[in-house]
This record gives structure tokens, C-alpha cells and sequence, in this order.
């Protein structure tokens, strides 16, 4: 298992699982109150504490169900600097709406992004909006423990090299949940595959680990693709792309400012292209200060090479490019690695599947069950 399990705060793990198990437990005997919405309402989340990816796969099912539906993301805006319910607007920013939905919302103008801690005054906000305009699908990002919420379909995502089933509770392990609440879930995703990982659905439920309290639900793997640079002011670069091949080829060394809770594997990616690699490690979802920013400049300098560029990913990209610190110099040399979703071969066409039967079928017994009643 990758990771380490730290033995010594198991008693407390204990503790915080007795509330988890509490917690649940009122939500299971109908003491603390569910809602269900009329539209298909799919969470995508996990039992870990960050880096299995919900952005991308959020990212992934809003291109796949934009082209026929019009789509809605609703998430807490973590790390916001805002309350209440907020619709994405033009004059959004990451401090108004969070990192992630700003990100989403950069990526995809044409779909509703809204942030709320309150997940169903959230989904009311959006069901409120005239017809025309209101959502007829809703992508909860990071919904997983919210359980006031039941979602039509629910996707659970597990690091496939440290998944939930070989890890503990907090603080001793990363799971927010004990390994048994992945039978809430209808679609579990291994995230991160690699070609030696073999497990199926007969596996996963013979291991002992945990219950799964319904059935069926399915397995998937995906990875992630990483695609060409972006620059991060696009209006002071000289190109609006840059492949990695090119930079690899013209000896391009690079400076990773990374804010991530694992940036392990965009580290690896990026020595694939360069033996000139300097790295600048933050805390997940860091805010760079005035000071963050000199320290930054003041490495890069450092390169003697004059082929150099200040990398980032998309996450910690939308905190950088409204920092008022950064200097006019080396804003053109700023560029972000998107990353893309892709499923294990043959995998695809069942995910896309299951996701849209269960929007379709979802819609016309909705619709046959207002007919009905009327």
C-alpha cells in the first residue's frame, strides 16, 4: 500500500470512527433528514482526503452530458472566502467561489457553476432559476459524506495504489469514512491505474474488508492524461500552446510551483521532459503570498539556462493569475498542465453508457410519474 499508516493515532481513529458511525447511523434511521430532487443529481466524490481526482472526472462528465443537457455543478467552494449560495458570474474569482469550481467554471463558460456549504438549498437555488435556464442535471463535486443530499447515482473514486479498502481512518489513515460506506456508492472508479492492477467486482466484495450493503454496481479504471502547456496570462505569452515534445527537444528546463495534496505524479510527468527540473512544494490549495512570489522570481532567475519556464497545474493556475505580486517580466513564461480522464481500454463506452441510461431513464420515470399523478 502506498502511504504510510501511522499506528500510533489508531485510538483516534477509533474515536472519530465512532463518530462517523454515529453520524451515519442518523442519517440510515431517517433522524436526520435526506432530500431527493426531481432531476438526476450525480455525486462524485471519495472516502480519502484529497488527490483522487474529483475535478477531472467532474470535468469529464460535464463534456460528456453538456452536448445534450444543460448542465449544473454544485460544490461547497472550499477554502472560498464567501458564505451562502453563489452562482459563477463573470466577475467570479477564486476567492469567491473556491479554486476547483473556478477552474471549472474558466474551462466551461457555457455551464452553471454554483458554490454552497448547504447542498440542498444549493440544488433549491438552481431548480428556482425560469425554465429555460434551469439545470436538467446536477454534478455534486465532493458530495460523497454529504448525506442530506441523495443522489440519483453516486461515483466513488479510490486511489487504485492506495485504495480504500488497505487504508484507516483519520488521523491515522486518510479515509473520512470506514472502508464500508463504498456501498452507498453505484459506481466505483479506480483512479491512477496501471497496467498491473487486476480487480473486479467479484474481488472487491470478497475482500473482507467491508460490506457492500447494495448491489449491483460497477468498476471502472481511468488515468490521467496530461495535455499541452497552457500559458497562465495568455495575453502576455507568445504562443497560446506549447508542446512538450518541442520544449524536450530545445533542452527547456522547468520551475514546478505545485500547491497540490499529491504532486508526486506531475513531478514524474515533467522529468520525462527535461533533466533541468527545480520544484517548489506548497500545501494543498496554498494562497502564494508577496513573499511566496519573490521567493519564486528570485529561483527562477537561477536558471541559467535560457530556455525556462515556471510550470504550475490548472488548480494552483487560478490562484496565481489574479496575484497581484507577480512580475509583468515572467507572467508570459507561466504555463499550466491540463489533465484529462482516460478509462481503461473497453471501459469507456460502459461508463458513458450507465451515465447516460441513468440520466434518460431517470428523466422519462419522472416525467411518466407527474403524468400519472396529474
Amino acid at each position: 500500500m502506498s502511504g504510510k499508516i501511522n499506528k500510533a493515532l489508531l485510538p483516534f481513529s477509533w474515536l472519530y470512527g465512532l463518530g462517523v458511525w454515529v453520524r451515519n447511523k442518523l442519517f440510515d434511521w431517517k433522524i436526520l433528514p435526506v432530500e431527493t430532487f426531481d432531476i438526476p443529481v450525480i455525486s462524485v466524490g471519495n472516502l480519502a482526503v484529497g488527490g483522487t481526482g474529483k475535478t477531472p472526472h467532474t470535468e469529464y462528465l460535464i463534456r460528456l452530458l453538456s452536448k445534450k443537457y444543460r448542465v449544473a455543478v454544485l460544490s461547497r467552494g472550499y477554502k472560498r472566502k464567501t458564505r451562502g449560495f453563489i452562482l459563477a458570474g463573470k466577475h467570479a474569482d477564486n476567492r469567491s467561489i473556491g479554486d476547483e469550481p473556478y477552474q471549472m467554471h474558466r474551462k466551461f463558460p457555457e455551464i452553471m457553476v454554483a458554490v454552497d456549504s448547504d447542498r440542498r438549498r444549493g440544488i433549491r437555488n438552481l431548480l428556482d432559476f425560469p425554465k429555460i435556464q434551469r439545470p436538467e442535471v446536477i454534478l455534486l463535486d465532493d458530495a460523497f459524506q454529504h448525506r442530506y443530499v441523495k443522489p440519483s447515482l453516486s461515483i466513488l473514486l479510490t486511489d487504485s495504489r492506495r485504495p480504500f479498502y488497505e487504508d484507516y481512518l483519520l488521523p491515522a489513515g486518510r479515509l473520512r469514512e470506514p472502508a464500508k460506506s463504498a456501498g452507498r456508492a453505484d459506481i466505483i472508479i479506480f483512479t491512477k491505474y496501471d497496467n498491473q492492477l487486476r480487480i473486479t467486482n467479484y474481488e472487491l466484495r470478497s475482500m473482507g474488508s467491508f460490506t457492500v450493503h447494495r448491489s449491483p454496481f460497477t468498476i471502472h479504471h481511468s488515468r490521467f492524461t496530461y495535455k499541452d502547456l497552457l500559458p497562465v496570462f495568455p495575453e502576455k505569452s507568445s504562443t497560446q500552446k506549447e508542446n512538450m515534445e518541442r520544449l524536450k527537444k530545445e533542452s527547456y528546463s522547468f520551475l514546478l510551483l505545485a500547491g497540490l495534496a499529491q504532486p508526486e505524479d506531475l513531478i514524474q510527468y515533467l522529468e520525462k521532459y527535461t533533466s533541468g527540473l527545480r520544484t517548489m512544494i506548497y500545501p494543498d490549495h496554498h494562497d502564494f503570498s508577496r513573499k511566496d512570489i519573490l521567493e519564486i522570481t528570485e529561483n527562477f532567475n537561477k536558471i541559467q539556462n535560457k530556455n525556462k519556464l515556471i510550470i504550475t497545474s490548472e488548480k494552483d493556475a487560478v490562484r496565481l493569475m489574479h496575484n497581484p505580486h507577480i512580475r509583468e517580466e515572467i507572467k508570459g513564461l507561466i504555463y499550466c498542465v491540463p489533465i484529462e480522464v482516460v478509462f481503461k481500454s473497453g471501459q469507456e463506452e460502459l461508463f458513458i453508457q450507465k451515465i447516460e441510461n441513468h440520466v434518460t431513464d431517470f428523466t422519462r420515470n419522472r416525467i411518466m410519474a407527474k403524468a400519472t399523478n396529474t
